[in-house]
């Protein structure tokens, strides 16, 4: 089962080729190793991620982890940790990029070379290059050594708690169907959180 979620695999989901991709398919991937687990089937591994960026969605497919099945826990810190948890042994892992780490230390052309081909000025050639740097900077991010990519530590933590299944309620205010553990009180109606703002 490990095997069986490829980075092209996460490159398919995502859209597009990235070295973020390739940092948080590989942070998974090191994530599921310190631990001993398989990736997720159900909730039984569990990823708290402090940033919504491109390596979000390589940790979904490599570690099984989602928003849906409840465990996919979004803290917007905007740091790139990542924290594993196993439920089945209570075991945990911190996985944090080194501040130490750049693409430019793997490829010192491609970083100017990004800038031109988004930026919009990058000849057919210029393209091209890119495309055979990204993907040299890609599997040097999956190659390299975990710890020249990140600091890996245990948490002593427990992991979070398995999702539930809330009642659902209608908003007083746009009469959409809101979970009840979300409804907010307002003047004695029961409204959404967006309407509770208004």
């Amino acid at each position: 089962m490990s095997d069986s979620r490829t980075f092209e695999d996460a490159v398919s989901f995502h859209g597009h080729r990235c070295p973020g991709l390739a940092l948080g398919y590989r942070a998974a991937a090191i994530g599921l190793e310190a631990l001993g687990a398989d990736p997720s089937g159900d909730e039984e591994v569990v990823a708290v991620v402090e940033n919504d960026a491109c390596g979000v969605d390589g940790l979904q497919v490599r570690a099984g982890c989602t928003f849906g099945k409840g465990n996919l826990i979004f803290l917007d810190h905007g740091k790139h940790v990542y924290t594993f948890f196993d439920r089945g042994t209570g075991r945990g892992v911190r996985v944090v990029s080194r501040p130490d780490f750049s693409t430019a230390r793997i490829d010192p052309a491609f970083g100017p070379l990004r800038e031109r081909v988004h930026g919009g000025s990058a000849s057919g050639e210029e393209r091209a290059e890119y495309d055979r740097r990204l993907c040299a900077v890609c599997d040097a991010i999956l190659a390299l050594p975990a710890d020249e990519l990140f600091t890996i530590t245990p948490v002593e933590e427990p992991a979070p708690s398995p999702a539930r299944i809330h009642a659902s309620e209608v908003c007083e205010a746009c009469g959409e169907s809101v979970a009840a553990h979300r409804v907010r009180v307002v003047g004695g109606r029961r409204l959404c959180i967006p309407c509770a703002g208004r």
